[in-house]
């Protein structure tokens, strides 16, 4: 009988993964020594060892189907690796493995569990460190629809979800705008008010000229900077990426963004 002591120990002297260490048991009858072997030569207990190794490289990828949505960060460690055709595999592997999961938002511990073998596999073959640093499942609702993006082969990807008659074209637009401009908000309702107060702080601070204005004169003066910023950091009142004289609720009144996502390689969360 295969126990969970017995999973754990092997577990311990090869770092491989606990469905591994079971089923190496299962086909050594309980053998340690002879699973342990058979984890070296199949490769997996040499994968496990590189899990220290830095993985700074990698590709942020997305896949929409049946009304929902996923995007992922897997990591590796060489740019050299993260354009290989197995790489890519592995990728397309693990956001289709999302897809299947149940529920909705950060789906990173459930992915991982799912996809450990795979991604354990790929250690060996590929032979380098690899991770799924993080990963998010949307649901699409009746009258959404989702876009998608990658830049630079997966450097930078975007996931967008908007409510309204929205065009492919629109949709790759859009996130082809989050991508270049990285907003923060999607309107300036969303801007929490104590922002939006430091903002004008730092306004009123950055101008000498501003110091012994009447009460309601900087008001004034400072909402026009606040409208300013917005529209350095709000999607819907950026210039437009494709007109710098409009933006996207000039453009698109019909639509509305519900959410969106902009992961980098590598950036800090």
């Amino acid at each position: 009988m295969i126990t969970a002591k017995m999973v754990s120990e092997l577990r311990e002297k090869t770092g491989a993964g606990m469905m591994d260490c079971k089923k190496a048991l299962t086909a050594a009858n309980g053998d340690m020594e002879l699973a342990l072997e058979n984890l070296r030569k199949s490769g997996i207990a040499k994968a496990e060892k590189k899990a220290g190794r830095s993985t700074n490289e990698g590709k942020v990828w997305t896949s929409i189907a049946d009304g929902k949505a996923v995007i992922v960060e897997m990591l590796c460690e060489t740019d050299f690796a993260a354009k290989t055709p197995k790489f890519a595999g592995l990728v397309d592997s693990v956001v289709a493995a999302g897809l299947e999961l149940d529920g909705e938002g950060d789906i990173t511990a459930a992915l991982n569990e799912k996809a450990e073998a795979v991604i354990t596999s790929h250690i060996a073959t590929i032979g380098e460190n690899m991770q799924l640093r993080r990963a998010m499942k949307w649901n699409g609702s009746a009258d959404s629809k989702f876009g998608g993006y990658h830049h630079m082969g997966g450097r930078v990807s975007v996931l967008v979800e908007v409510e309204g008659d929205a065009s492919a074209e629109v949709l790759n637009d859009l996130c082809l705008h989050i991508a270049a401009f990285s907003p923060a908000y999607i309107t300036s309702d969303d801007v929490p008010a104590e922002v939006v107060a430091k903002e004008k702080e730092i306004a009123a601070a950055a101008d000498p000229k501003l110091a012994g204005k009447p009460a309601e004169m900087l008001e004034k003066i400072l909402a026009g900077k606040i409208n300013r910023y917005f529209s350095e950091v709000c999607l819907v009142n950026q210039p437009w990426v494709k007109d710098d004289k409009s933006t996207f609720a000039k453009l698109y009144p019909q639509l509305k963004i519900k959410r969106f996502v902009r992961w980098a390689v590598g950036e800090e969360q």
